[in-house]
């Protein structure tokens, strides 16, 4: 295709060669007898004058031969270099994305591990929750702390967001009362764990328990008011319940 493009240059270079030779034999002066000899004698030998195109065109095509051969092997090279500089701008940027998902997944890693929460039984004010004829989920809604959102203050629930062991611990107060003690107990997955209960006829009591639980993700911890029992809290947030990650497995 490229020695299609040099054609008419070559045309041209052969044309102008030829025209040169052309006017040297009408401004040269020949003598009278030169040109009678030529005239009568033999005719002057054609190859004097013939043009020295085919020779130029040769020349000039090895010469155009070679410089496209050396523009190929520039330009071949000039295609592995950019070959190997895009597989070196992938390579970092494959080792870019594998840093930013190792970034990521630590992050989240060190996001999960960050685990506590505490909080009171009431939101407000004061009073008593139950007593009720049959177990109930005990909700704590005054939230102080919730690192890693792992409990719900609208159900109660502790969902447990990674595998570890987490530490559990609450506290229940009630008013004396003959027929009401103060009761609770924790529970993982449905499963009674421990349990906290206080009953005397008048004064404040109260009791605690807790417990370390191995929990598996999507795990489910809380508490339980016993049927037929009753838990006070106050501005003082006397009923409380608390957990945190101590570690992961």
């Amino acid at each position: 295709m490229e020695m299609t493009m040099f054609i008419p240059l070559l045309l041209l270079i052969c044309s102008f060669s030829t025209a040169q030779l052309q006017e040297e034999p009408d401004n040269e002066m020949i003598p009278h007898g030169k040109q009678t000899e030529s005239r009568g004698g033999e005719p002057a030998n054609a190859s004097d004058h013939q043009p020295a195109c085919p020779q130029d065109i040769h020349a000039v095509l090895r010469e155009m031969t070679a410089l496209l051969t050396e523009q190929r092997v520039e330009i071949r090279q000039l295609q592995r270099d950019n070959e190997a500089h895009t597989a070196e701008l992938i390579t970092i940027q494959d080792r870019t994305n594998v840093t930013e998902n190792q970034v990521e997944t630590l992050q989240r890693d060190r996001e999960a591990k960050q685990v506590a929460f505490s909080a009171s039984l009431l939101a407000s004010g004061s009073g008593y929750v139950g007593p009720f004829n049959t177990h109930t989920p005990l909700v704590f809604r005054r939230v102080v702390t919730n690192i890693g959102n792992a409990y719900n203050p609208n159900t109660g629930f502790f969902i447990a967001p990674v595998r570890g062991a987490y530490h559990f611990e609450f506290y229940i107060g009630a008013h004396g009362h003959n027929s009401y003690p103060s009761a609770a107990v924790l529970v993982k997955n449905g499963e009674h764990i421990f349990a906290a209960w206080e009953h005397q006829s008048n004064g404040y009591g109260s009791s605690a328990n807790g417990a370390t639980l191995l929990l598996e993700v999507g795990d489910v911890v809380f508490l339980r008011l016993y049927q037929n029992t009753r838990i006070y809290d106050d501005g003082d947030h006397q009923s409380t319940f608390s957990g945190h990650l101590l570690f992961t497995m």
